[in-house]
C-alpha cells in the first residue's frame, strides 16, 4: 500500500482518482492546488504525487520544483487535459517521471502509477542505503569512522558554507587531500558549478601560467589560437590547486593577484578578466620553511592560509583502516558480496601496518588483494606483501624488564599471534615462527600439558 497525493483543482477528477487508487489498496490524500499540496507534504511524506498542470495559486510546474527541494522528494506524475508535445517534453525535462492526459484510460493510469511507485521504492531504498553508509562515509567517497577524521569533516563543512574563503589542505601524500577538496565543493553554495583539479607539480614551468590563466594567440611558439585557462573554465565553481608548494615563483604573483583582485590576465594579453572562482590549495610540504628559503612568497602564503585544515595520516586514525579497506574491496569487486570480507588474521595485518602511503596505499593494496583472492574473504596470505620480512637475527630491541617475565605465557602469546595471522593454518603459523609443523604441534602440546 502506498500513500498518494492527488492535486487537481477539479473536485470530480480528484474523486475519480481517489476511488480508482483506493480500489488498488492505496491510501489517497487530496489537495486543490500546489500550495495546499506542499503543506500536506511537509507534514506527511508521500510515496507519489499526481498533479494537474493548470491550477490556481501554484501550477504543476511550480509544485514540481518545490517537491524536488524537499528532503524526501517523491516522484511526480503530471495529469492534464492540455495534451501538447511541448508541455510533455517540458514536464519530463523538469523531472517528472511520467505524463498522462485526461480523459485517461484506466489501465494506462494504473500501469503509470505502478511504475512511478517502483521508482519511489528505489528512492527509499537508496535513502536507507545512504543513511547506513553515512555511518562511515560522506559525500564524494569520504570514508571515516575515527573521531579525528570526523573533526576534519566538521571543519570542512563549516568553511564550505563560506563560498569565497580560501582553504589550505595539509597532509602527507596519499591522505586524501583532493577528496576533501571535492567534499568542500559539494557542501558549498558553488556545488552546482564545476570542480577543476590542477596538480602544480605535474605541469612544466613554461606552461603553468598558460594552464591557469590561459593565453592569447601568438603569445608564444605554438600558441596558434586563444585558449582559456582553468580559472575561466572554473567560473562560478571551485579550482583546486594541488601541490601548491611546487608552483613556480613567477606564477605565484599572478595567483596572488587573482585571489586578491578577482581578475586574471591571459599570457600575452592586456585585458583584465573578472573571475568568480573559489580556490582550494593543498600541499604536503612545509610552506613556512619554503617562505624562509625564499622559494614561496610570504604574501601568497598568508593569502591561502586563511583556513588551514590538516588531514592526519592513516596510522594516526586506525579506526578508519577497516572501513576504508572494506570500501575499497567492494569498489574493486564492483558489487556487494555477502559474508565477511576479511579473516581475523587479515584484519590484524591491516591494523598493524603503518601505511606510509596512507589511503592511496591502502586502496592499491586492496585492489591487489582482491586480484590475489578472487573472491572474499581476503586472508593473511593474500596480504603477505604487507608483512615485514621475518627477522633472522635476535630480538635486539627487546629488553627484559627488571621484574622478569613469564616465559611460558610469553611463548603462548607468540604462538597465538602466529596462528591468528595464519588464520589457524598450522603450517603457515609454523613458517612464521621458523618451525616445522610437527615442531609447532609438539610445542603447543607441551604448553597445554603444563
Amino acid at each position: 500500500m502506498a500513500l498518494i497525493l492527488v492535486v487537481d483543482d477539479e473536485p470530480k477528477m480528484r474523486h475519480i482518482l481517489k476511488i480508482m487508487l483506493e480500489l488498488k489498496g492505496h491510501k489517497v490524500l487530496e489537495a486543490p492546488h500546489g500550495k495546499e499540496a506542499l503543506k500536506i507534504l511537509e507534514g506527511e511524506p508521500c510515496d507519489l504525487v499526481i498533479t494537474d498542470i493548470k491550477m490556481p495559486e501554484m501550477d504543476g510546474f511550480e509544485l514540481l520544483e518545490a517537491v524536488k527541494a524537499l528532503e524526501h522528494s517523491p516522484p511526480v506524475v503530471f495529469i492534464t487535459a492540455f495534451a501538447t508535445i511541448d508541455s510533455a517534453v517540458e514536464a519530463m525535462k523538469r523531472g517528472a517521471v511520467d505524463y498522462i492526459t485526461k480523459p485517461f484510460d484506466e489501465k494506462r493510469i494504473v500501469v503509470t502509477i505502478e511504475k512511478a511507485l517502483g521508482i519511489s521504492r528505489l528512492l527509499e531504498e537508496n535513502r536507507e542505503l545512504k543513511e547506513h553508509l553515512d555511518e562511515v562515509t560522506g559525500p564524494g567517497d569520504v570514508v571515516c569512522a575515527s573521531q579525528a577524521m570526523k573533526g576534519v569533516l566538521a571543519l570542512a563543512e563549516r568553511v564550505a558554507a563560506k563560498a569565497d574563503t580560501t582553504v589550505l589542505i595539509l597532509g602527507e601524500s596519499g591522505v586524501g587531500k583532493e577528496v576533501l577538496a571535492r567534499y568542500i565543493h559539494e557542501k558549498s553554495p558553488r556545488r552546482r558549478g564545476k570542480f577543476f583539479a590542477v596538480n602544480c607539480a605535474a605541469i612544466s614551468q613554461g606552461l603553468i601560467e598558460s594552464t591557469l590563466f590561459g593565453h592569447e594567440r601568438g603569445a608564444f611558439t605554438g600558441a596558434d589560437r586563444r585558449k582559456k585557462g582553468f580559472f575561466e573554465y572554473a567560473q562560478g565553481g571551485t579550482l583546486f590547486l594541488d601541490e601548491i608548494g611546487d608552483l613556480p615563483f613567477e606564477a605565484q604573483a599572478k595567483l596572488l593577484r587573482a585571489l586578491q583582485e578577482k581578475t586574471i590576465q591571459r599570457v600575452g594579453g592586456n585585458e583584465a578578466i573578472k573571475v568568480d572562482v573559489r580556490v582550494l590549495c593543498a600541499t604536503n610540504q612545509d610552506l613556512e620553511s619554503l617562505v624562509d628559503k625564499g622559494k614561496f612568497r610570504q604574501d601568497l602564503f598568508y593569502r591561502i592560509n586563511v583556513f588551514p585544515i590538516e588531514i592526519p595520516p592513516l596510522r594516526d586514525r586506525v579506526d578508519d583502516i577497516l572501513p576504508l579497506a572494506r570500501y575499497f574491496v567492494k569498489k574493486a569487486l564492483e558489487r556487494d558480496v555477502e559474508g565477511p570480507l576479511f579473516t581475523s588474521g587479515a584484519e590484524r595485518i591491516l591494523l598493524e601496518h603503518k601505511w606510509p602511503g596512507n589511503v592511496r596505499e591502502l586502496a592499491n593494496a586492496m585492489e591487489r588483494a582482491v586480484i590475489m583472492a578472487g573472491m572474499p574473504p581476503i586472508t593473511a596470505e593474500h596480504l603477505a606483501f604487507l608483512r615485514p620480512q621475518r627477522a633472522t637475527t635476535t630480538l635486539k630491541d627487546f629488553k627484559l624488564p627488571p621484574e622478569g617475565i613469564d616465559l611460558e605465557e610469553f611463548e603462548k602469546d607468540i604462538i597465538r599471534q602466529a596462528l591468528e595471522l595464519a588464520d589457524n593454518n598450522q603450517s603457515k603459523a609454523a613458517r612464521l615462527l621458523g618451525l616445522t609443523r610437527s615442531k609447532l604441534r609438539t610445542r603447543v602440546k607441551q604448553l597445554e600439558d603444563r
